[in-house]
């Protein structure tokens, strides 16, 4: 995990280098150039080989083997998801995340059967990207990387301990695990062909349709969709209700001790 992150490191500090050299008109995207050319690259992979990959998984499977593949690889990420709820003081959506695992992993057949949903356990989609945005840790700059897509500074940070603690991406022996990845990539991919389609089709400039979209839903994700001002808000109406509570409690024993005087 280390040498991993220090690889990590190097490619960002590499991004920010040719950032420095990038002009344009977006604050969030300093790194346009290097993120337009791994766009690119990405966008050719895709064509190349992602799509017609994702496409062909899609048409040899039916849809229950790919829902069973979708449920498995799902349930194993609940563990991970619950963990950075209790992270980000969402315990309540911990014991959720948790039990969905507990029924899926157990009734639901090791994930394969997504009985978690069917009795109302809410799904969650949670990451140490978000976990560090509800600390406060800003976005910083919007980055591209290559296969992985979309990023910015502070998930791409995130990333780290995402792959480093992946269940998928630490198993062994490392044929099984090469295997379950790519299994995994593709059966995501191929949930994606229709939205991809509708992405050509709509879009004049996919990489700022891409980019916009990406640091909208980033936004959404880390607010639970309420956004920071209406946490905020939140926040100072439980610390004024608070207050209230604690003259509400002093004042009774002001009035005794004014008494007993």
């Amino acid at each position: 995990m280390l040498r991993m992150a220090r690889d990590f490191l190097l490619a960002l500090l590499l991004a920010g280098a040719a950032g420095c050299a990038t002009t344009n008109g977006d604050r969030r995207d300093p790194a346009e150039g290097f993120n337009r050319a791994m766009f690119s690259f990405n966008d050719g992979f895709d064509e190349a080989i992602g799509k017609p990959v994702a496409t062909a998984y899609r048409n040899a499977l039916p849809s229950p083997v790919r829902s069973a593949v979708r449920n498995f690889f799902a349930n194993i990420a609940d563990l991970w998801i619950g963990a950075n709820n209790l992270l980000q003081g969402k315990p309540a959506d911990t014991v959720t995340d948790w039990a969905r695992f507990a029924f899926n992993s157990s009734i639901g057949i090791f994930g394969l059967i997504d009985v978690a949903s069917d009795i109302e356990l809410e799904k969650h989609d949670e990451d140490f990207g978000q976990t560090f945005g509800r600390w406060g840790v800003s976005d910083g700059a919007y980055l591209v990387w290559p296969f992985l897509g979309s990023s910015n500074l502070r998930d791409s940070a995130g990333l780290i301990f995402d792959m480093g603690l992946d269940p998928v991406l630490q198993h062994e022996p490392v044929r099984v695990r090469n295997a379950m990845t790519i299994l995994r990539a593709t059966g995501k991919r191929a949930d994606l062909l229709d939205a991809s389609r509708i992405l050509e089709e709509a879009a004049l400039d996919k990489y700022v349709f891409q980019r916009d979209a990406y640091l909208q839903r980033r936004r959404s994700l880390i607010y639970d969709g309420l956004g920071a001002r209406h946490l905020a808000r939140s926040a100072r109406r439980i610390a004024v209700v608070n207050q209230a509570a604690v003259r509400l409690l002093e004042q009774p024993a002001t009035s005794a001790a004014s008494t007993g005087g």
